[in-house]
């Protein structure tokens, strides 16, 4: 079984004097407002537990105030959790020494913010190859690694320009090339699109998937917005007054929220744009599809419709070699008219 990329066991972050006194209390039964009140203590995270996948994109998302951004300075300690665990490469780094803790952020973690952090005096390769400087690599070395994530990330030309020449999208390019060159074990992205305007953000999005698929990097990323994390996300986890509410994969949010809060989060979602054909397939009975074609069931219903529709009855849907029900046009299409009921 592979082990995950990354765990987080029971994390908590409690602000205030006697925060650690406060573990294992039944104060922290209290919600945030009753313990503030009582104690004058805010508890930023509340006993929050997952596991990343190597190679996957967890999605943590909630509103403003839902704990999600105190979540990623704990994972890197950029923050001091108040208590619990976070096991990266086979260490709790709520344990590590400084000078440990400092190696796990130059060689296993690398961050990407919503304000780039650029060095306006430097120009974009020096931008990028600053962390491989800061490790004590060459110049040549670096530079070569500068440059192969400057053509990664579609900047090759702009090597010589300044932060200050570049839009915001070409800047947070910059920002990901660097984050991608010290070739860490996790990426972390917190809000890295927010400040951006939407069409820029939609190709931003569009360079995180594409840069996924080439190299693979587990990614853990942090956002406020539905549609970017049901966009982005293998699986995401949604926050709510530090607390986690539901972890599931885009489909499972959408088609199976937890509560009502995840209800009404996910209302405006167009459901064929994320349901899954196993969630709209049917028993099939007898050999009613024998012969008709075969789509898997983690197919979009959108990216279905077509087929489906063009074929006169059921399509058989299956997972790997075995079919495991079907599917018509009356199921795509209710799901379509749902939609433009809602």
């Amino acid at each position: 079984m592979t082990e995950p990329a990354l765990q987080v066991k029971s994390l908590w972050k409690i602000f205030g004097p006697n925060a650690e006194k406060l573990i294992g209390t039944p104060d922290l039964q209290l919600s945030r407002k009753e313990l503030q009140t009582k104690s004058g203590h805010v508890i930023g995270v509340r006993d929050v537990s997952f596991d990343v996948a190597p190679g996957e994109v967890f999605v943590v998302m909630g509103l403003s105030g839902s704990g999600k951004s105190t979540l990623v300075r704990l994972i890197t300690r950029l923050i001091e959790p108040t208590s619990g665990e976070v096991i990266l490469d086979g260490q709790d780094i709520t344990k590590l020494s400084d000078p440990a803790l400092r190696e796990i952020r130059r060689n296993k973690v690398s961050m990407v913010f919503q304000h780039f952090g650029l060095l306006p005096h430097r120009k974009v390769i020096d931008n990028i190859a600053f962390g491989l400087e800061v490790r004590g690599e060459g110049k040549d070395s670096r530079r070569n690694r500068a440059q192969e994530m400057v053509d990664l990330v579609g900047l090759s030309g702009y090597e010589r320009n300044f932060p200050e020449q570049l839009s915001g999208g070409m800047q947070q390019r910059v920002g990901l090339a660097r984050a991608l060159a010290a070739d860490p074990a996790v990426l972390m992205f917190d809000e890295p699109f927010s400040a951006l305007d939407p069409l820029i953000r939609r190709d931003m999005q569009n360079e995180v998937i594409r840069l996924h698929h080439e190299v693979g990097k587990t990614m853990v990323f942090i956002t406020h917005d539905l549609q970017e994390a049901l966009k982005l996300g293998d699986r995401i986890l949604i926050m709510r007054d530090g607390a986690v509410i539901q972890i599931g994969r885009p489909d499972e949010v959408v088609g199976a929220p937890a509560d009502e809060y995840v209800r009404d989060f996910v209302s405006e979602v167009p459901k064929s744009h994320v349901l899954t054909l196993r969630w709209v397939m049917r028993e099939a009975t007898g050999t009613e599809a024998a012969g008709s074609p075969v789509l898997q069931a983690s197919t979009i219903v959108r990216d279905a419709a077509r087929a489906v529709l063009a074929t006169h009855g059921p399509v058989r849907v299956a997972e790997g070699d075995r079919v495991v029900g079907i599917v018509d046009d009356e199921d795509i299409l209710r799901v379509v008219v749902a939609e433009d009921a809602s």
